[in-house]
This record gives C-alpha cells, sequence and structure tokens, in this order.
C-alpha cells in the first residue's frame, strides 16, 4: 500500500494534510465535552445560577456543531482525495498495460488485468475515503483520551486497559483468520471475471452446442466457492461488532459500578469530595468510552484493510512489471520497404521447442512475399516478429537494414500498416477506426476514400445510413466477418505504408473481393512493400516469392511454378485446392 500512495500527486496529498488537519480539530471539539460536562455537573451540585448552566450548554452545543461542520469538511475532502488518487491510480495501470507487451499479457491474462483495473482499485478508493478519517481520528482520539483519563483515576484507569487488551486480541484473532482468504477471494474474482467473458463472448456457441448447463456448472463452482470463503470472512467480521458493543457497554457498567463503590467510600460529611469523585466517574465514562470507540473505528479500518491490501499488491504486480520488449534509439532505416530474416529462431516463453528454426529470407521493396503452411506451422508468429509483438529468441530480423529492436516504436509502426488474423474494429464512427492511431504522414478525406476503395469496403459504406459517420457497435458487432476484414484493411491501407503485411486477411472474403483487393493493391500500391500469410492458393500464386512453412521450418521458397516443380508439401496444399485443370 505504501509503494501505491508514493505515486499520489501534490493536489491529492494537499486534501490528505488538510483533511488530517480538520480531524484534529474534530477531535479536539469532541474532546471537550466531557470536560463541559463535569463543569456542569459541578454546577447543578452547587446550584448556580441559570445563567452559567446556560453558558455552559451553549458552549457545548457550539463544540458539537463545530465538530460537524469540521466532519462534514473533512468527508468532503477525503472523497476528493480518494477519487483524485484512484483516478491517477487508473490511469497509471491502463497506461503500463498498455505498454506490456504478448509475454506479459500472459502472463497476467486478459480477466485479471481487467479485474486489477476495476475491482482491486474500487478496493483502495473506499479505503483511502473512510480510511483517511479514521485512521487519524481513531489512535489520536484514543491516545487523547487516555491522556485525560491518567491521572484522574488508577482504578477505573486499570478497568480501562483491561478491556482495550481483550478487544485488540480479539481484532488481531480475526486478521489473523481472514487475510489469507482476502488473496484467495480476488484470484476467484478473477476466474469469475475469466468465465464470465468466455460465455458472454462466446453465447453463441453455448447455444448451439446446448451447453448451457455445463457451462453454469462452471460458473457455479467457482462462484459456490467464493459464496464460502466470502460468508467466513463476513461472519468473522460480523462477530466482532457485537464484541465491541459489549465490551464498550459492559467497560460503562464496570466504571459506575466501580465509580460507585469508590463514591460511597468517601465519609458522607465530605460533600465537596464526593462531588469531585462522581463527576470524575462521569468524565472517566465517556472518555472511556471514546476510546472503545476509536478501537470500533480501528475495526472498520481492519475489515477493509485486508481486501485492499490484497488489491494493493496485485496492482503493484502490473506496475513494477518490466516490459521484456523495450525500443531502441534508430529513428531511419538504410533503405525503404525491405524486410529480411537471417537464420531468426523463436521459442514462445516456456515452450519446450521453437515454433520457428532457422528462418531466412529477404523481401524487396515493392515486392510480394506470400507465407503459407498447414495450420500451426508458425506463419502468425514469423509475421509477427516483424511487429515486434515478440522478438526472436536467436538471429536478427531487418526493417529497411535496421535490426527491428534498434527502432524506436514509432518509427517502426510508421513503416508498416499490419493486419491481424482476427479482424479487430472499435467502438466509434467507421472513419474513426480508418484514421487510427499515429501516424507519420498527414491524413485526408482523400486518404480515406482510397483506402475504402482499395479495401473493397467502398460500395458497403457508402449504403450505410451515415456513411463514413456511421457507428461502429462494440467489437464491430453490426458488421459481418468480410466487412469487418475490409475495413480493417482500410485502416492499414490509411497510414500508407512502406510494408503492409495480411495476416491471413483475406480470409472471410469471397473470391471475386480477394482478387479484386490483390489486383487493385498490385496497381495503385506498387512501390508498397505486401507480405501476405494465406491459406488459399489463388491469393498468393501471382506473389514474387513463396514462403511454405511446415513445423516452424522453412521447406520451401520460390515462385508458383518453382514450388509446384519441387516443393512436396506445397504440392499437396494446391492439389487439395485446385482442379487438375488449374494445376495443369
Amino acid at each position: 500500500m505504501r509503494k501505491l500512495l508514493k505515486r499520489m500527486e501534490k493536489r491529492e496529498v494537499g486534501y490528505a494534510l488538510l483533511c488530517a488537519l480538520l480531524v484534529l480539530g474534530q477531535i479536539y471539539f469532541d474532546l471537550k465535552l466531557p470536560d463541559y460536562m463535569s463543569n456542569l455537573t459541578v454546577l447543578i451540585q452547587q446550584e448556580s445560577s441559570m445563567g452559567e448552566i446556560w453558558n455552559t450548554g451553549l458552549q457545548m452545543l457550539g463544540c458539537v456543531l463545530a465538530s460537524a461542520v469540521l466532519c462534514v469538511a473533512c468527508g468532503y475532502l477525503s472523497a476528493k482525495c480518494a477519487s483524485g488518487f484512484t483516478y491517477v491510480l487508473r490511469r497509471h495501470l491502463f497506461y503500463q498495460v498498455m505498454d506490456l507487451g504478448q509475454e506479459e499479457m500472459l502472463d497476467f491474462s486478459v480477466p485479471s488485468l481487467i479485474t486489477r483495473t476495476t475491482n482491486d482499485i474500487t478496493q483502495i478508493q473506499m479505503l483511502v475515503a473512510m480510511g483517511l478519517q479514521m485512521l487519524i481520528k481513531s489512535p489520536v482520539m484514543a491516545v487523547w483520551a487516555v491522556l485525560k483519563i491518567l491521572d484522574k483515576n488508577w482504578e477505573l484507569s486499570v478497568i480501562t486497559a483491561g478491556f482495550v487488551v481483550a478487544i485488540c486480541g480479539c481484532v488481531l484473532l480475526v486478521i489473523v483468520l481472514v487475510v489469507p482468504r482476502f488473496r484467495k477471494v480476488q484470484k476467484l474474482t478473477d476466474q469469475i471475471n475469466r468465465i464470465a467473458r468466455e460465455n458472454l463472448s462466446g453465447i453463441n456457441v453455448v447455444h448451439a452446442f446446448n451447453a448451457e448447463d455445463y457451462q453454469n456448472q462452471k460458473f457455479d463452482k467457482t462462484n459456490t466457492e467464493m459464496m464460502k470463503i466470502q460468508l467466513f470472512n463476513q461472519r468473522t467480521f460480523a462477530a466482532l461488532q457485537p464484541v465491541m458493543n459489549l465490551g464498550m457497554n459492559g467497560l460503562s457498567l464496570t466504571i459506575y459500578w466501580v465509580g460507585a463503590a469508590l463514591v460511597a467510600g468517601i465519609a458522607a460529611t465530605d460533600m465537596a469530595a464526593r462531588v469531585e469523585m462522581f463527576s470524575n466517574v462521569v468524565v472517566f465514562s465517556t472518555y472511556a468510552t471514546y476510546v472503545v470507540m476509536s478501537f470500533m473505528m480501528l475495526v472498520m479500518i481492519f475489515m477493509m484493510l485486508p481486501p485492499a491490501q490484497v488489491s494493493a499488491e496485485r496492482i503493484n504486480q502490473v506496475l513494477d512489471t518490466k516490459a521484456h520488449i523495450t525500443q531502441g534509439q534508430t529513428e531511419r532505416g538504410k533503405g525503404e520497404g525491405t524486410v529480411e530474416f537471417r537464420n531468426v529462431s523463436f521459442r514462445y516463453p516456456g515452450a519446450s521447442e521453437d515454433d520457428l528454426t532457422d528462418v531466412s529470407f529477404r523481401v524487396n521493396r515493392g515486392e510480394t512475399l506470400a507465407i503459407i503452411g498447414a495450420t500451426g506451422s508458425g506463419k502468425t508468429t514469423l509475421v509477427s516478429l516483424i511487429a515486434r509483438f515478440y522478438d526472436a529468441t536467436r538471429g536478427e530480423v531487418l526493417v529497411d537494414g535496421v535490426n527491428v529492436k534498434d527502432y524506436t516504436f514509432d518509427a517502426l509502426y510508421n513503416k508498416l500498416g499490419y493486419v491481424t488474423q482476427k479482424a479487430v474494429l472499435f467502438s466509434g464512427t467507421v472513419e474513426e477506426n480508418i484514421d487510427f492511431g499515429q501516424r507519420s504522414k498527414a491524413y485526408t478525406q482523400e486518404d480515406m476514400e482510397q483506402a475504402l476503395r482499395l479495401a473493397q469496403a467502398e460500395d458497403f459504406v457508402a449504403k450505410l445510413e451515415d456513411g463514413a459517420a456511421h457507428q461502429v457497435a462494440q467489437g464491430g458487432k453490426n458488421f459481418s466477418g468480410g466487412q469487418k476484414q475490409r475495413l480493417s484493411i482500410a485502416r492499414a491501407l490509411a497510414r500508407k505504408p512502406e510494408i503492409l503485411v495480411f495476416d491471413d486477411s483475406f480470409s472471410a472474403l469471397d473470391y471475386r473481393t480477394d482478387a479484386a483487393l490483390r489486383m487493385g493493391l498490385e496497381r495503385e500500391l506498387k512501390d508498397v512493400t505486401r507480405i501476405i500469410v494465406a491459406q488459399r492458393i489463388s491469393t498468393i500464386r501471382h506473389a514474387n516469392q513463396i514462403l511454405v512453412l511446415d513445423e516452424g521450418k522453412l521447406v520451401g521458397q520460390g515462385t508458383h511454378e518453382e514450388l509446384m516443380a519441387h516443393c512436396a508439401v506445397y504440392q499437396e496444399i494446391a492439389r487439395s485446392q485446385l482442379s487438375a485443370a488449374e494445376l495443369a
């Protein structure tokens, strides 16, 4: 928690300090009340004038009002401090997640990162909002009240100390029992988030396979386990409240009982001493109640502290994580539009075998490189190394003659137009999805129109009610698979990159649209290097160079005709897709 608090900005620190001062003022006025009660008791015993009694009563009322005003102001400032702090914390966490690479994302998992950004930060906010007042008020009030009563009566002081020790013992026992279980609760929250996310995103598959009961059982298992742990935690905390009430009321009863004995022990003729002792008992009872109330407030903090501490640790895990992929210093390459692999091998973190083994090739500016192979042969892995989603385990990946590790991120990604295997659209308009991210070249309306035309998306976008201003639903759910794929391609084209990378990005297109798109790229983007991952021979047969991958190894390299003559793997793929006439 301490590490997170160091991230608090100066404005929130100022709110916290001002809140602390207001809490001290509130405590001062609260602890003045017993003194006035003592004076009032003496005045009544001495049969003083009504004016003196009214004056003391008005002073007590003034203390109550001052304490109430300070309490309201403190609550306002603590709320501003908590909301401001969690705003900064959530921003740091989101920015950190944006900087993490694929390896770190897999380590944490997406559901866990969502939980840490939402639920865990909410736990911190609740603690800061309530704890900022109580963590200051309860110990200060307890110590101040104890100092006030130490010189009053040693018998009553011993009784109060005994009750405080017993209450502290109960609180410590609860903390020892509950804290480990809060760690389990947060992990189970991650699991519930994961199951719910999978189920909602794949709801059509669940319905199609009649798997509702199976999914319900998966959810109920985790949900039931979490419920049992939460029930234990809440029942344990619930037992504290009656213990605290019993302690407070029992302390008051014991003080009055012992106090009555002390008053009775004073000679009846010494009325002044009896009045003073009675006054001390009343004041002592009030101060002792304040001490117990302070510990009750601490108990409330302790109820929130364990989950908040666990949340803080989980947030710190993300904030302290160093991304394995860091940018270099190079801004420019030695050429334009070239990609080269030199003896590149790659192994995923934790894997036992290489996913790519000793791959070497070169593609020059304006050429088309195609990559084909069976599912799981390493095609997507290969092109992901160009964009530095991962770094090569061995060998070098060069773009424009420079190792991709030496580029700044801006310089590298300004050279690339990358279309992912799964078409991804973001909430907003069609135009906002096409004009997406930073770019080195100015963006114009003509760029968007050209990108839509080349991506074969111009016709269906023109038919939309608002055209390019049409709203895209979350995840692009108001578009078909082929439409999403074409808009994703348009987004890459609008960047005017040196190198276009299509990771199986034509799979949802019909043959006619596929052919029209490739012809448009060949005709209008002659100087742009194109790297195409595909499953269909018809998509890649006219490429300048074709790479054939099999289990991560480069087993064929050349044109369509050369591979048909010498590469058995390519021949097998071609025979499965093309007719005898097409093969001839």
